[in-house]
């Protein structure tokens, strides 16, 4: 019975141990290609899209930058403004 029980063990350890070193080699295969980080999203204050930072249209107003996805979000943001403050 101690055999048994002993043999039990040694079958589990011997399990973990290939487990852990299936899931290592597994993980390290996986690599990011090249050029694919992750990049800062940021948030269009008109239409409110996630856009990447680095292609963001971006404005300063009053000391603060402002990312827009495009040329046509910029002028309508201006044109909100200016009719708030009217």
């Amino acid at each position: 019975m101690a055999r048994f029980i002993l043999f039990i063990l040694l079958l589990l350890l011997f399990y973990g141990i290939l487990y852990y070193l299936i899931k290592d080699m597994a993980v390290r295969g996986k690599k990011w290609p090249k050029g694919t980080e992750a990049e800062e999203l940021v948030q269009d204050p008109y239409c409110q899209t996630y856009i990447p930072k680095r292609t963001a249209v971006k404005k300063r107003v009053n000391g603060k930058t402002y990312h827009f996805c495009s040329k046509e979000c910029l002028g309508k943001f201006r044109e909100k403004r200016k009719a708030d403050r009217a």
